[in-house]
């Protein structure tokens, strides 16, 4: 995602889950000229549909007006216009915390039907990007042409020195396990470095090689072993310092990246850098590489104990629209032409989602950023392993609850049995149709 990372500051360190990214757009572009049957309405939270629109105004002779809202902004502009039809968009794009809600709610197209028919081209996707845009039925609402998986960045300057290698292959075999995460924190300790800026971020490990959804299909909360474990380790993080103490999208955060920060700890206060983050497809181009420019070529990616992913942007076609043939050819532009994701792909770096163009063009990447490593090749490895059907509509309220909860245990307000007794309650108050024990 070519994104700045607006909603994602509200997002407590230490929440577990799936998580969007947002916009760097904060108001509504100017509209197109033409009737009102040759415009096609687009809404979304991001600006990344700007240049395919001119492509395909380019191909299709049809204006299109954008509209861009903020994403704090965006469910409750949206909801009524499609509620109402009144001044409703043709296509709109949905982001992973409120995406499950909409596939349920009716306002997209149902893409499983005649003429779409998208099931029969279901093979060509990345299957959990795939199955994220289904409803409860199973019919398809929405597409993405992206995947965003994620990895562990890390400096290789660091890891030479303290590893001994470099080698993205050899420091994922370090860190295939969190019992290896925690040898190799300790190694970085023992140099004066920190494993990772803040305890948070591990939580994305915290669903394990067998993930499950937060609320199954019995409406039960499901609070596994992996994620009660993920608060001792990152209780384990804080005690041990092996982090920088630097809040996730905190001004340390940033600074991590690029140079030596200051940490306090026990009332004295060092230097030190930060070895590693932990961060998707879209951390690479919208955060690392603004945010640590002077490093490039010093870093690599790897994967951690388990794969996950974090992000996404959905879209589809209004199911009120009038203009739902013309509004699905933006749909399969952005989704299934194989001439522009190639294109798009190799200009923006954006992973994709869409196998005929994936299997085409992934053994010839390449980021200087990255020491010349091939990390899409690397990323849709990650995308494969990851399993459909883990997300919910319940996560993004749950996962800033259980964060909030990890945070008293890890700083020493709460025990454990305490920290989890009340998450448990706050997800019943938020939730009163979930069944928990």
């Amino acid at each position: 995602m070519r994104k700045k990372l607006v909603s994602l500051l509200s997002i407590g360190a230490l929440s577990v889950g799936v998580l969007g990214a947002c916009s760097n757009d904060e108001g509504t572009s100017g509209s197109t000229s033409g009737s009102k049957d040759d415009v096609l309405k687009v809404w979304s939270f991001t600006d990344e549909l700007k240049e395919p629109i001119k492509t395909y105004e380019e191909r299709n002779g049809v204006k299109v007006e954008l509209t861009i809202v903020p994403i704090a902004d965006y469910p409750t502009k949206l909801k009524p216009a499609l509620e109402s039809g009144v001044g409703a968009p043709d296509v709109f794009t949905g982001e992973i915390a409120f995406l499950k809600q909409w596939v349920d709610a009716g306002y997209w197209e149902n893409l499983s039907d005649e003429p779409y028919n998208v099931n029969e081209i279901a093979d060509d996707y990345i299957p959990y990007v795939f199955d994220l845009g289904k409803d409860s039925e199973g019919n398809v609402r929405a597409l993405s042409w992206q995947t965003t998986p994620g990895g562990v960045y890390y400096k290789r300057s660091l890891a030479k020195e303290v590893l001994g290698t470099d080698d993205p292959t050899e420091i994922g075999n370090m860190m295939s396990s969190m019992d290896g995460v925690f040898e190799v924190a300790e190694k970085m300790k023992e140099k004066g470095y920190k494993m990772f800026p803040d305890e948070g971020a591990i939580r994305w490990f915290s669903q394990g090689a067998n993930p499950e959804a937060w609320v199954n299909e019995n409406n039960e909360l499901v609070l596994t072993e992996d994620k009660i474990n993920y608060m001792d380790y990152a209780k384990e993080l804080r005690d041990k310092q092996y982090t920088a103490l630097a809040p996730e999208w905190s001004p340390s955060w940033f600074e991590g990246m690029s140079k030596p920060i200051k940490v306090k700890e026990g009332g004295t206060e060092t230097e030190t850098q930060v070895f590693s983050y932990v961060l998707p497809t879209w951390g690479l181009h919208s955060v690392l590489k603004d945010s640590a420019k002077d490093t490039a070529g010093d870093w690599a990616v790897t994967n951690g104990p388990s794969p996950y992913f974090w992000g996404g942007t959905w879209l589809g076609v209004y199911e009120g629209s009038k203009n739902k043939e013309a509004a699905y050819d933006f749909v399969k532009l952005m989704t299934q032409d194989e001439e522009f994701l190639t294109d798009w792909a190799e200009e923006t770096g954006d992973v994709l989602a869409f196998k005929p163009v994936t299997d085409k063009i992934k053994d010839d990447f390449s980021d200087e950023f990255l020491g010349g490593q091939n990390n899409y090749e690397f990323f849709l490895g990650q995308a494969d392993e990851i399993t459909p059907g883990i997300v919910t509509k319940y996560d993004q309220q749950l996962d800033t609850l259980y964060g909030a909860s990890v945070l008293q245990y890890v700083e020493g307000k709460k025990t454990k049995e305490e920290a989890i007794a009340e998450f448990k309650k706050q997800a019943k108050n938020a939730y009163p149709d979930i069944q928990v024990d």
